[in-house]
């Protein structure tokens, strides 16, 4: 089965900046819905940032104006940029491609 692979997780301090990598492992991303999810200890999985449609962008409303999802069509990945991290963002993240799921990449927000 074809699956995403995300990488660019790592430990960040608060006020940081990240920024999550998705290969589509040869999916079409021109079309289709995805984006990226994450699931922190104890929580349900969560939409943090999705593209719907032609081009339409969606996002959680805990990281409004703080992460940006983009693509490179071309290239066949999906991007994630997070900047201003807070301690609350820390979980494992994870890249959805037209219902294919990555295994996820975790994200530690602590000083």
């Amino acid at each position: 089965q074809v699956q995403p692979v995300e990488s660019g997780g790592g430990l960040v301090q608060p006020g940081g900046s990240l920024r999550l990598s998705c290969s589509s492992s040869g999916l079409n991303i021109r079309h289709g819905n995805m984006g990226w999810y994450r699931r922190a200890p104890g929580k349900e999985r969560e939409l943090v940032a999705g593209i719907e449609g032609v081009n339409s962008k969606v996002y959680g409303d805990s990281v409004k104006g703080r992460f940006t999802i983009s693509r490179d069509s071309g290239n066949k990945m999906l991007y994630m940029q997070m900047n201003s991290l807070k301690p609350e963002d820390a979980a494992v993240y994870f890249c959805m491609i037209r219902d294919h799921w990555g295994q996820g990449t975790q994200v530690t927000v602590s000083s």
